[in-house]
């Protein structure tokens, strides 16, 4: 398995828990909150989208889907386009109300953005430094696998949360 391949098979992994978790969810399984600030299984896909979105367009040198392909006016949010989730507060995690739909058509083109761009790496590509605000500084192969591990745990997180919503 080459790296190109690697990097596929982890994005898909993510993929499939975005899936698995937004599958036949009832619609107030979505906003459910364990306690009143917790996330919400809606505000968890749609921040994890996001932060795909935003960083690899950011490697890319792309725009955005999210602005790109009309996606901040179909989720019409109360948010600047650039926002990815970050700092945002409890009231901002409620207004995320979005549809399984939706939230899974977002994340299938951003994961398909992100696939065709990373299976157009080389190896080499991934020792490319992408941010030099670090120290030591932060190459391709650095930042992908961030937003994987990041990903993963928020897709989790939101599989998690619609659990307790089918137990409560």
């Amino acid at each position: 398995m080459n790296h190109a391949a690697v990097l596929v098979d982890a994005f898909e992994r993510i993929k499939g828990v975005v899936h698995d978790t937004l599958d036949d969810i009832p619609d107030q399984a979505l906003s459910f909150r364990p306690d009143s600030d917790a996330n919400t299984v809606a505000w968890l896909i749609w921040h994890l989208t996001r932060v795909q979105d935003d960083h690899v367009a950011g490697v890319a040198g792309s725009e955005q889907v999210w602005t790109a392909d009309g996606w901040h006016e179909r989720f019409a949010l109360p948010f600047d386009a650039g926002d990815i989730g970050y700092g945002q507060s409890s009231d901002d995690v409620a207004a995320v109300t979005s549809s399984a739909e939706l939230l899974r058509d977002y994340h299938d083109a951003v994961h398909a953005r992100t696939k065709a761009y990373v299976e157009s790496l080389t190896a080499e590509d991934l020792d490319r430094v992408v941010d030099d605000n670090w120290d030591p500084p932060v190459t391709l192969g650095v930042r992908l696998v961030s937003v994987v591990s990041d990903d993963l745990q928020h897709a989790g997180q939101a599989a998690y949360v619609r659990g307790l919503f089918s137990r409560a």
